[in-house]
Formats: C-alpha cells, sequence, structure tokens
C-alpha cells in the first residue's frame, strides 16, 4: 500500500490522544512528556529584582557585584526593595530555576517538572507560587508558619548586580510533613529523572536519600550538582552518603577542585578528577555514572575524557553569568527526560546557558531556538 503524502490518524499509546501524521514523522512526544516526569527538590526562593541607587547600597553596606546571605542588617531590605522601587518578580533558587529551564526548553505540555520545597505563608510565597504557576512548573510546596518565603533580592545599578538571598523557609522542609505524604510520594513515584542540587544537603538529608534510594531500585536516573564548593568541604559526609546513587553528578571547575582535593584524588586535572568521580562506588551496577563539569567559557569535560566546546559569545553580550549553571542543568535535563543521547543534552546545556547570559537573571524569550 502506497501511503506517500498521505495523511492518517492513530491514537498516541502513551496519553490515547488523536495524533494527526504524515506517515514518514510519526513521534510520539508525549510519552516523553507527560506531566510529573522530571522531579526536583530544593531551595525555593522568590527572586525580587529592581534597580536601585547607590544610597540604598550603602545604607545596607552592599557591594555593587556580590553574592551575600543576609544578615540581621539586611531583613528590612527586601520590604523596603519592594516600597521604594520597581521589583519584578521570579521563581528562583537553584534546582526550581533548572527545572524552570528545563519545562521552558520542553514547552509543551506543562507541568512535565513537579518540584519540591518549603515556604511560608505569606505575600512573598503567594507570589511565588503564581510565579511557579506561570513558568508552568508543578510546585508542591510545603506551607509553614515558622519562617518567611526565602527571598533573594537583585539590586541592579548600571551593569552591576548585588545579590542578597534571605533562605528562611528554604531551611524547614520536612520529609515527614511533605516527601512522606501519600499524594506527594505519587508525584515521587511518576517521574523517571530526578535532580536535586547540592544545596539541599544543608536542608534535609533524610528526604534526599528517600528520593535517590527509590530511584537506584526502580532503574531511574538521580541527578546531584556539587553546587558551591563548602559542600564539597562542610558538608562532605552528607554528600557522600548520597554520592552511591547518583547517576548525573554536575559541578564546575571550582567545584570540582575542592571535591577532589577533600576526596583525596591527588590532582587539579578536570579530567582525571571527572574520572575519578565517575569510579567511586554506585549501589546501581547497570547504569554508569555520568560526570558533567563545566568551566566557563572553556570546553564542559565529561567522564570519561570527552570535551564539548561552549557556544562562542561576544564579551559585551553578556549581561549576568548568574544562573548559568542553573540554566545549563536546565537545558542537559530537557533532553535528558526525552532519552536523548549525551552529545544532545550538553547542547541542549550550552544553548540554555548561552541564552541566560545574555538576559539579565534567571529569565528567557516566550520560546526556545533549539533543536
Amino acid at each position: 500500500m502506497h501511503f506517500l503524502g498521505f495523511t492518517h490518524k492513530i491514537f498516541c499509546p502513551g496519553c490515547h490522544c488523536l495524533l494527526m501524521f504524515h506517515w514518514k514523522k510519526l513521534t510520539f512526544p508525549c510519552l516523553y512528556f507527560s506531566p510529573n516526569t522530571l522531579f526536583g527538590m530544593g531551595n525555593p526562593l522568590l527572586d525580587i529584582s529592581a534597580v536601585v541607587d547607590k544610597d540604598f547600597l550603602d545604607k545596607y553596606t552592599l557591594k555593587p557585584n556580590d553574592q551575600i546571605l543576609a544578615e540581621d542588617k539586611h531583613k528590612a531590605l527586601f520590604e523596603e526593595l519592594v516600597k521604594t522601587f520597581k521589583v519584578e518578580y521570579h521563581a528562583g533558587g537553584a534546582t526550581q530555576n533548572s527545572i524552570k529551564i528545563a519545562q521552558w526548553m520542553i514547552q509543551e505540555p506543562h507541568n512535565v517538572g513537579t518540584f519540591f520545597g518549603c515556604i511560608g505563608k505569606d505575600k512573598f510565597g503567594e507570589i511565588l507560587k503564581q510565579k511557579a504557576e506561570e513558568a508552568h512548573i508543578d510546585a508542591h510546596y510545603y506551607e509553614q508558619n515558622e519562617e518567611p518565603t526565602g527571598t533573594c533580592a537583585a539590586c541592579i545599578t548600571g551593569d552591576n548586580r548585588s545579590l542578597v538571598a534571605n533562605l528562611a523557609a528554604a531551611n524547614c522542609y520536612k520529609k515527614d510533613k511533605h516527601l512522606d505524604l501519600e499524594e506527594n510520594w505519587k508525584l515521587v513515584e511518576k517521574a523517571k529523572v530526578y535532580y536535586i542540587a547540592g544545596f539541599f544537603l544543608t536542608v534535609s538529608l533524610e528526604s534526599i536519600l528517600k528520593v535517590a534510594k527509590h530511584a537506584s531500585e526502580n532503574n531511574k536516573l538521580f541527578c546531584l550538582n556539587l553546587s558551591a564548593p563548602f559542600i564539597c568541604q562542610f558538608f562532605k559526609d552528607n554528600l557522600m552518603q548520597v554520592l552511591p546513587y547518583v547517576d548525573v553528578l554536575f559541578g564546575n571547575e571550582t567545584e570540582a577542585a575542592a571535591f577532589a582535593k577533600e576526596q583525596d584524588f591527588q590532582t587539579e586535572d578536570l579530567k582525571e578528577i571527572a574520572k575519578k568521580a565517575q569510579a567511586l562506588p554506585k549501589v546501581n551496577k547497570e547504569r554508569k555514572r555520568i560526570v558533567v563539569l563545566t568551566q566557563g567559557k572553556d570546553e564542559t569535560v565529561m567522564a570519561l575524557s570527552k570535551t564539548f566546546p561552549v557556544l562562542k559569545i561576544d564579551p559585551k553580550d553578556i549581561v549576568d553569568t548568574n544562573g548559568a549553571g542553573d540554566a545549563f542543568v536546565g537545558g542537559f535535563l530537557s533532553e535528558l527526560v526525552q532519552d536523548k543521547s549525551l552529545d544532545q543534552c550538553v547542547k541542549a546545556a550550552h544553548y540554555a546557558a548561552n541564552v541566560i547570559i545574555r538576559r539579565a537573571g534567571c529569565t528567557f524569550p516566550e520560546k526556545p531556538d533549539f533543536s
């Protein structure tokens, strides 16, 4: 029978929707892109950005270009920022950013990414829920009254951004109050790819281990980010409890160097560090660990010894490199959840990071231009 040039009807085996297709181009995207396929858990922050003046920086002893954790003297900063300047709000925090970027790369359907984290029952919490919904991620927050919603103020002066983060409620996530609830655990079980930034190792190790063990026991993909040198140094024990369950390990060159030093790898060579990290003990023997290490504008290293050049960009086109690492992971996850090749995952990661550094904050245009 000759079908050339004809369009046919078939019911998709994944979601049973009616598909119209040309015989040479039949695909079932919803088999990959069903809601809740990608799961993230971490520290949710409401990003609050505004153009401010030097007097505001001086009042709170902020440097024009810096990243700090809020101290007592910064408590009034967030409300004053909202009252005094024109602000923009975005759903933020490392893991939530990556889930958000992955969803943006995927586009349809919505809610491919699930996100768990802790917020306060307050005005900023309501805004954060709204912004997560606008980003089309399925955020299920543990809401409590003890601490206010975590925030990150981005105080912009010219080309500089002074970031002040107040983790607050993000530090209050409770496994027994949220992750263990039947309706929430069902969302965990629906996923096939899991991602958690290393920052969450400081909050709820028991939650990470429960998710990691589920992934390992069911031959699903569990991904972790080193996130910061201090995680490798001061939360080494927590990190090493989780590492045997890690299928994909992300990090940058400074984090990798700190990790190598703590593990006594006796090398500063990024390729060797990737190899040695890959060879560390692993519970699920059916999957070989993948280690992906970035180094800014220089090539990305993937164990074993494979390198990928990053997309070139004119330095004058770089607006803000904050969020580039989160975007890299988000791009990578958007392809990983489709079972695409590792080469394609890195290609998407480089694309997403290249888009984000051309814009202020972890923001993006309406649609990606990637294939």
